[in-house]
């Protein structure tokens, strides 16, 4: 598939992800936190994500300094790029919708936090981290580019194995039982493997 068209269905997919998220973000700097476990790392992990999944492949996008790292691909693997994306902005947009306002950017609990389990949360336990594993993919597949292509599933690898862990410890520390119960009855990421 030619360059151009890759590159401007990556953008229309970042576009979208941005107007998932935007109204969530707004909605998540009212809420009072109750338990704040945001450390320097995850900040800068976090920063990591951001040029890996928007400032890399915006500088491919728009200027010509990474065209040295340039691969080709086959038209199929590019339509896997744009399956890929989409799916995964489908899930982004229904794990947002799903938690409501317990979402959080960071590892925070807010005042009046419940575990939500319903929607796609019955059968996924982190269907964000798999959105985004899958707009990883499809930046691979879609920016044929060995830095901007692989960034994001770097930067988001690394983010995800400090992370998860941590993650899953906060959220037991505060529902206890009830999570203990939710993790025996979903998957981390993939709903059905087992």
């Amino acid at each position: 598939m030619d360059t151009v068209i890759l590159k401007i269905i990556y953008l229309i997919g970042l576009a979208a992800s941005t107007a998932i998220r935007l109204p969530h973000q707004r909605k998540n700097k009212q809420n009072t936190i109750a338990d704040d476990r945001k450390t320097p790392l995850e900040k800068t992990l976090l920063l990591l994500v951001f040029l890996g999944m928007f400032v890399l492949p915006l500088l491919y996008v728009f200027s010509p300094w990474l065209r040295f790292a340039d691969y080709e691909l086959p038209l199929w693997a590019n339509g896997l790029g744009v399956l890929s994306f989409a799916i995964g902005l489908w899930l982004f947009w229904r794990a947002h919708r799903d938690l409501g306002e317990n979402w959080s950017p960071t590892l925070q609990i807010r005042e009046g936090h419940t575990l939500i389990t319903n929607g796609i949360y019955q059968t996924i336990r982190h269907p964000m981290y798999t959105s985004i594993w899958l707009w990883g993919v499809a930046q691979a597949l879609l920016l044929p580019n060995w830095i901007a292509g692989l960034a994001g599933i770097i930067s988001f690898g690394i983010l995800y194995v400090a992370r998860i862990g941590n993650e899953e410890q906060m959220m037991l520390d505060q529902f206890g039982d009830q999570y203990q119960a939710y993790v025996q009855q979903t998957n981390r990421l993939i709903p059905y493997l087992f």
